[in-house]
């Protein structure tokens, strides 16, 4: 069963770089140029891109407009856990306050940041380890002759033993051995994404082997390492890039979710969506709308970067375009 799941998961992704492999290199014209006109007359991009685009001016400037300071119990006396006294929107405090007397708007704008920096820092690692991994099979499959089989062979079974395991399970169990830290939360998610960018631009890299350019290159004599470097792997780099904004989406609810499970900032007074979440649980009886902005938070910035890649996937993929 688990053998058939992850080759499931493989051929999709592998099929993924194929298909946009092989328009780029059938079409006439440029390939980023038409999916961007394409891009700008489709709503789901629109609207993936602004509320994308909404949530990193929150990340950013978020500190700078807080109205309070979001780690300061300002109002603890006005709170009473005990007798389920809480504190909902109000002028001071437009989103209420959480348990401890903490203003929730501002703990909301700081944490954007912390979410954006973790799903950022993790995808860039997950795509770089992926990159290096998956354009190393690719060019020693196309390239290499049987000792290059031999690499790929040894480094996609790795890569098919990850991608047989539950991604969130993979991350819980990254983060339990290396400790509670942010830190930890960002390498976990990262490996998470390696197996799917390596296993990407390796598919891709074999559509592209087999162009004409490629052929024709060869047979001049120009060398295995320009027509690699120089050619194949600028010219695969397409899906991977689609890949990178569906992984932004991914990672924000997988640190959000190890955040939640206590595996994240040892910190509880640093303000993160998923430890947020993760305190307002308790008083979810008395005072529902604490647990019910981070949450939606999460779910909004999600749906942005998802509603994005899936709209970049449609612009790339031939199958929609006549």
């Amino acid at each position: 069963m688990t053998t058939n799941l992850t080759t499931s998961k493989a051929d999709k992704i592998d099929r993924l770089a194929e298909l946009t492999a092989r328009r780029e290199t059938a079409s006439g014209g440029s390939l980023w140029v038409e999916a961007l006109r394409r891009l700008r007359s489709s709503k789901m991009a629109l609207i993936g891109g602004g509320v994308m685009a909404v949530f990193i001016v929150l990340a950013v400037i978020g500190p700078w407009i807080a109205p309070h300071d979001p780690t300061a119990q300002l109002w603890r006396d006005e709170v009473r856990v005990n007798q389920s006294i809480f504190v909902g929107p109000r002028g001071d405090n437009w989103l209420g306050l959480d348990h401890l007397g903490r203003d929730q708007l501002s703990r909301m704008l700081v944490g954007a940041r912390q979410t954006l920096l973790v799903g950022v820092v993790a995808t860039l690692l997950g795509f770089v380890v992926g990159v290096l991994i998956g354009g190393l099979s690719g060019a020693a499959l196309a390239f290499g002759g049987k000792a290059g089989r031999r690499v790929d062979t040894v480094l996609m079974r790795v890569i098919d033993m990850a991608l047989a395991l539950p991604s969130l399970l993979l991350a819980v169990s990254i983060a339990a051995v290396l400790g509670q830290s942010l830190t930890t939360v960002m390498i976990a998610v990262g490996v998470v994404q390696i197996p799917i960018f390596a296993r990407l631009l390796r598919g891709s890299m074999l559509a592209q082997a087999s162009a004409d350019y490629v052929l024709a290159a060869r047979a001049l004599g120009v060398r295995r390492r320009r027509i690699v470097l120089g050619h194949v792997l600028p010219n695969s780099l397409g899906p991977v890039i689609v890949q990178t904004t569906l992984a932004l989406a991914t990672a924000i609810i997988e640190a959000a979710a190890l955040s939640y499970l206590g595996l994240g900032n040892p910190d509880a007074a640093q303000p993160e969506w998923g430890v947020m979440l993760a305190q307002a649980q308790r008083f979810f009886d008395q005072a529902p709308m604490m647990a019910v902005y981070p949450a939606l938070g999460i779910i909004i910035t999600a749906l942005g970067f998802t509603l994005l890649g899936e709209a970049m996937r449609e612009a790339l993929d031939p199958k929609l375009r006549s």
